[in-house]
């Protein structure tokens, strides 16, 4: 009556064994390490950079556990932080320039149970430390953005219709059209409201200038910011995520502010590198006529700005922005098929291909300069003679130093451009040793409820509280098992849910017991009183467990941030519990009692 098959038994043993398994790394806990990675002209991490590495750090008398290579990088693990930050100023000394030297936590968990795929949790910032960012999104630069962006569109448009104008000027909030007579002002008006349906035009008069003033409707205003800060979103997460923090959390607070909090990070001047190192795409025409001369001695026209090429030339580009990397889909490395230089090779969408081709329709004959903005700055990568109209939508940019550079300057631009400047309102860094407090403090408070809870099941219900007590371990191996395969941030308040769970997994065996005593007292023999228990149980059980789990996908639906990551562990704990309490317990009753063909009594 009271025994599981021999395969129920073997798949529990199974389940149990796998999650004993993955929920080991989470007791290796974490190694303060040193990652050592090659910037876009320096050469590849390989095994060449990891020994001179180990060279210095013998010379400087530095102990290391192991240094490896991870992907483009080089990782030293060390055996405590003050190794850490002495290896640290060691390498940078050594590896200054072209290197970036940045503080890192690995894993310290043997090699066997990474091969199988076995690794510990991600800590959030208040467990592992980290760095804390409450960014501002400049709106009035967003704003400018899209008026010059649309006074570039106007300008091309009114010269395919060939409607001519006197001038257009514009501000950070509108555009000015001057005309000569009302008639091609008119024709203008009828053009602009139908390809630009986000702008709102009035005409003027002056003195014979006939003008027309174009500004952003108020819904188009709104959709623009909303857009700024969802594409600063994106752009922040796509860089973060391809240099490698591990689980970051970037998300929106308020109208204009975006939070970024990266654990594990403990180089607040590397965290800001992280988030600044968006880059974008500006195509200028040169400037030939001005004498080149008069500006490298201060001398530059208001029109035009002077940059350096990258053979040391100075050169002079026009202001005016005539095509930007936000009509980039796609940009990868490569090389010149001509020279085999290092290239990157641009895809743009179909509306920035039609600019590219009128831009190079137009100015066959001049030169072009293509400028990477990276961090505020702008470079000029290269500035080739336009030789003939360039179709389809693929640009190929040469002139880079080296196949990484190639590859780096491909990553920014996929990572897309930042829609408006963000500005840092607030900084905090939380130190590891606050974080290791935060855990301390938190695996004392779960360890205690722990004890407390089966200590008062094991008093009250005996041999069955102690099948409780088992069944409730099983279930926090198995939480924390599910939550590391799942590589999820704990934070406080997920160490507050699984806490929570534990005090609510026991009502499911509580639920049995008092079951199975009421049958005893209503003269069931104990053997049939604990497969009552348990049959008649899992009704109230499920149940109650459904409508909890309603409340926690509710919490996790609706939630955000911390919220969010107490409702994924309570969640988890429900399902968990429900298999602990009444499948783990029941074999662990079976084994006892489930033999005995005459059971005079249980201890209940």
């Amino acid at each position: 009556m009271n025994r599981f098959p021999l395969w129920k038994n073997l798949l529990i043993f199974a389940i149990l064994l796998l999650g004993v398994l993955y929920s080991l790394p989470n007791l290796y806990g974490e190694s303060p390490a040193v990652q050592v990675s090659p910037d876009g002209n320096a050469a590849k991490a390989n095994a060449l950079l990891a020994q001179q590495i180990i060279d210095e750090l013998h010379a400087a008398q530095v102990n290391y556990t192991s240094v490896n290579l991870s992907g483009n990088s080089v990782v030293v693990a060390l055996s405590n932080t003050d190794s850490q930050l002495k290896a640290k100023d060691v390498l940078e000394s050594r590896f200054g320039n072209g290197y970036s030297v940045a503080l890192n936590l690995i894993s310290a968990s043997p090699a066997w149970l990474s091969a199988i795929g076995a690794k510990p949790m991600y800590l959030g910032l208040d467990l592992r430390g980290g760095v804390h960012f409450l960014l501002q999104v400049d709106m009035q630069a967003a704003l400018g953005k899209a008026i010059q962006r649309n006074t570039s569109d106007i300008r091309s448009q009114l010269r395919d219709q060939k409607i001519h104008y006197s001038d257009i000027t514009n501000t950070s909030q509108e555009i000015i059209l001057h005309f000569s007579d009302a008639a091609t002002r008119g024709l203008a008006n009828t053009l602009i409201t139908k390809n630009f349906p986000d702008l709102l035009l009035t005409e003027q008069g002056n003195n014979g200038d006939f003008i027309l003033q174009a500004d952003l409707r108020a819904d188009a205003l709104k959709h623009l910011q909303d857009n700024a800060v969802q594409q600063n979103i994106t752009t922040l997460r796509n860089r973060v995520n391809e240099l490698g923090v591990a689980e970051p959390l970037i998300q929106q607070q308020g109208a204009d502010r975006v939070v970024v909090e990266l654990p594990g990070v403990q180089d607040t001047a590397k965290a800001k590198e992280i988030l600044g190192r968006t880059a974008t795409l500006e195509i200028r025409l040169v400037d030939d006529i001005h004498d080149i001369a008069a500006a490298a001695q201060g001398q530059v026209p208001f029109d035009d700005d002077l940059y350096t090429e990258r053979n040391g030339t100075p050169i002079l580009v026009h202001k005016e922005v005539l095509l930007t990397g936000d009509y980039i889909t796609d940009a990868s490395p490569g090389f010149d098929q001509q020279s085999g230089q290092a290239a990157v090779h641009v895809n743009f969408d179909s509306r920035g291909a039609r600019i590219f081709r009128d831009i190079t329709h137009d100015n066959v004959g001049k030169r072009m300069a293509i400028l990477l903005v990276e961090k505020g700055k702008a470079e000029v990568i290269t500035a080739p003679v336009i030789r003939e109209e360039i179709d389809g939508g693929r640009v190929q940019i040469t002139g880079m130093n080296s196949p990484e550079e190639a590859s780096e300057v491909a990553l920014l631009l996929r990572a897309g451009a930042l829609a408006a400047p963000m500005n840092i309102v607030e900084e905090r860094a939380v130190g590891p040793s606050l974080g290791s407090d935060n855990i301390r403090k938190g695996f004392h408070a779960n360890l205690w409820g722990f004890v407390a809870v089966i200590s008062f099941m094991i008093f009250y219900y005996r041999m069955f509280g102690l099948f409780a007590a088992l069944s409730l371990t099983a279930n926090g191996l198995l939480l924390v098992a599910l939550l590391s395969l799942m590589q999820a941030t704990l934070t406080l308040p997920g160490m507050a849910g699984i806490a929570l769970t534990l005090g609510m997994a026991i009502d499911a065996n509580v639920l049995i017991n008092e079951r199975i005593r009421e049958e005893l007292r209503n003269g069931s023999s104990p053997q049939a009183a604990i497969h009552a228990g348990y049959e008649r149980a899992w009704g109230t059980i499920l149940d109650s467990n459904i409508t909890t789990l309603i409340a926690g996908v509710a919490l996790f639906w609706l939630g955000s941030g911390s919220v969010r990551g107490f409702a994924m562990v309570f969640c988890l704990g429900i399902v968990t519990s429900m298999f602990s309490a009444v499948t783990i317990s029941r074999a662990l009753a079976n084994l006892t009692y489930g033999r005995r063909v005459r059971l005079a009594s249980i201890s209940i």
